[in-house]
């Protein structure tokens, strides 16, 4: 017994020696400057200052901040703040045991905490970040008093909606500086911290207030108001200034997110806002593209309640995301579905198909016969791909009719003469990284992917072959102007230039009126408002509507769908194919059209765009293109393939 007492005694008194170790090592480092941590300032293309985040763009003594809000973040967020050295040991041991009976995992960090925990641009929790936390937060505690801590914590703590500081904070939601607050405007603010996109009052004005009233309560509890006070609180409507109903600014937040969560993979930039002073971060952000973007999706589908959007802008030449968008209004989902969703992409993943096809062997006015058709296979599963509306031509037809018309059975019967590997095989080569399977319906593109994914692959076919990495920021450098990070353009040639050349021309059959036969291209109904020269392909699925289409100045990919994938009807069509086209005839009408030269070994010849006969006075002539030798070359299907 007595040598387990002398075991718990130096075991304790070495805890001591280590705890008091710690504080002097930490009294010895340098005091950390905490006007300077933690700003984030996010740039566009033209080094304009778009964002600033991590720190406010205006810093308020807490003299000039409301004594209520003070008493509602002290009383919310850490009540014995003034008495404890950084870390509240016996709320630290109750959370502990709270956890364990309750199988919960309530925290029970301090301002000073949180205020180190803010300075980190991931969340991660490792033990070896947990230790760098705990030891800055002793750091933090030795070298300021309390009020200097809270200062500088509400200088800085996340308010939502793009707001980083209570002064910002009390101007966006309440117009008005923050020492003006009132009572109920101090509470609200208090609690929106603690999940900055779902209580703050812009994105959810009763899930901001059911929080207020927690927080209410623990200034009750706290003795910070009477019962009086508490109990006069929230009887009317709070007038919010910052909401907003139809403001573009919601939407580039979603950009905002995604340049963070990249700067999160670069490996030469500091996790650590404490240990790099800050960030400025330049992007390929175009404001005008983006407010064209924006201006198109509220144009169209302002009024939505269900159906959802995503989008993005590239230039192709280099990679660079010059807008995006991953939904309809951030101010009441976050969730970026242009970076983080997967969803099938329809009829889109037919030009990969094309192109290796055309690698392959095939030409431009190949053709197969389009019809009602069962494949079967060795395992005696038959396959009945069938086409939009049951319309099939009942005749072959060449491949610029079947990427006009989108004809499902023409591309599943060349899925298959080419063996399903090769369209596999093609999608990686673009830059596609999702796992595909080489099925039989992977043409009709019955896969999942992400846009951002699946994007990089189409960049390859609007820089003419030569795959690029697609990128939301080019530089990255400290506040002193080092710089820490720098994108390196890397140039690969993973297609044939001349097959791409010629896969382009085909992919703007989609709005040639020369193909109107049996049925019409799939996007003639844009072509009388075109003033240049598009690829463009439509996807369309039970669930999505896809565009994507491009020329040499600029890619563009639209989603429209539901996020609980319900069915959609002919609108989400209508509304991807308008977004599409009004952001691009905005984004490109102040400059000269442009479309690719022809390589020197291609040449093209007129024939009818259905059969692909050599013909000049047909209402169905159009332009084939060809590498030279090629042209002569007719592959009809083979019964062997279909039954």
């Amino acid at each position: 017994m007595k040598k387990a007492i002398k075991i718990g005694i130096f075991f304790c008194l070495s805890c001591l020696v280590l705890l008091i170790g710690v504080y002097v090592y930490a009294f010895f480092s340098p005091k950390l400057e905490l006007k300077n941590m933690g700003k984030v300032f996010i740039y566009d293309h033209e080094e304009n200052l778009i964002y600033q985040g991590s720190g406010s763009s205006e810093w308020i003594s807490l003299s000039d901040i409301s004594q209520d809000l003070k008493d509602a973040v002290v009383s919310v967020e850490d009540k014995n703040f003034y008495s404890h050295q950084g870390f509240d040991i016996p709320r630290i041991v109750k959370a502990f045991f709270s956890n364990i009976a309750n199988n919960t995992r309530v925290g029970a960090s301090t301002i000073s905490q949180q205020y180190i925990k803010n300075m980190f641009l991931t969340f991660d929790q490792t033990w070896s970040r947990k230790i760098e936390e705990a030891f800055l937060t002793v750091q933090l505690e030795v070298h300021y008093d309390k009020d200097a801590i809270l200062e500088g914590y509400l200088n800085t703590i996340n308010y939502g909606e793009g707001n980083y500081g209570i002064e910002d904070a009390s101007k966006y939601y309440f117009n008005k500086s923050s020492k003006d607050l009132t009572l109920e405007e101090a509470i609200m603010l208090a609690g929106i911290p603690k999940n900055p996109s779902n209580y703050n009052p812009v994105s959810d004005y009763d899930a901001c207030i059911e929080r207020a009233w927690i927080v209410a309560s623990s200034m009750l509890k706290n003795g910070y108001i009477t019962e009086e006070e508490y109990n006069g609180l929230f009887q009317d409507k709070i007038e919010i200034y910052g909401q907003r109903t139809q403001n573009n600014s919601q939407m580039v937040m979603y950009y905002q997110d995604a340049v963070l969560d990249e700067l999160e993979e670069i490996d030469s930039v500091p996790n650590s806002l404490i240990e790099s002073g800050g960030l400025k971060i330049y992007t390929a952000f175009d404001m005008e593209a983006q407010t064209k973007m924006e201006e198109s999706i509220l144009k169209y589908m302002g009024n939505q309640e269900e159906l959802q959007v995503a989008s993005v802008m590239v230039n192709p030449s280099d990679g660079g995301v010059l807008a995006l968008t991953g939904g309809l209004n951030y101010a009441k989902s976050q969730y970026n579905r242009a970076t983080m969703s997967k969803r099938q992409v329809g009829s889109t993943m037919k030009p990969f198909l094309y192109y290796a096809a055309l690698e392959n062997g095939l030409v431009s006015s190949s053709t197969f016969k389009s019809e009602k058709t069962t494949f079967n296979f060795s395992n005696n599963q038959p396959y009945s791909p069938s086409n939009y509306n049951n319309i099939y031509a009942n005749k072959d037809i060449t491949m610029g009719a079947a990427i006009a018309f989108s004809d499902n059975v023409y591309a599943v019967k060349t899925h298959l003469f080419l063996g399903t590997d090769v369209l596999v095989d093609t999608a990686y080569r673009a830059g596609i990284t999702e796992e595909l399977t080489g099925n039989p319906s992977l043409a009709l593109g019955t896969s999942e992917l992400n846009m951002m994914d699946f994007a990089t692959g189409y960049t390859t076919l609007a820089n003419g072959g030569d795959r690029q990495e697609l990128h939301f920021i080019t530089r990255v450098e400290d506040l002193n102007g080092n710089v820490l990070y720098e994108f390196k353009q890397k140039h690969d040639y993973v297609f044939n230039s001349n097959d791409v050349y010629i896969l382009n021309e085909l992919l703007t059959s989609t709005t040639n009126s020369a193909y109107s036969d049996y049925t019409t291209p799939t996007a003639l109904s844009l072509a009388s408002k075109m003033s240049r020269k598009y690829a463009l392909k439509t996807g369309t699925t039970n669930t999505d509507s896809w565009v994507a289409g491009y020329n040499p100045d600029v890619l563009m990919m639209v989603w429209v769908g539901n996020d609980d994938a319900e069915e959609i009807d002919s609108t989400a069509s209508y509304y991807s194919k308008n977004i599409w086209l009004d952001t691009l005839e905005s984004h490109l009408a102040d400059t000269e059209p442009h479309w690719y030269e022809t390589p020197q070994n291609v040449i093209g010849l007129i024939r009818d765009g259905i059969t692909g006969e050599l013909t000049t006075d047909s209402k169905n002539s159009t332009v084939f293109y060809y590498v030279k030798g090629t042209e002569t070359e007719m592959i009809p299907v083979t019964k062997e393939e279909e039954n």
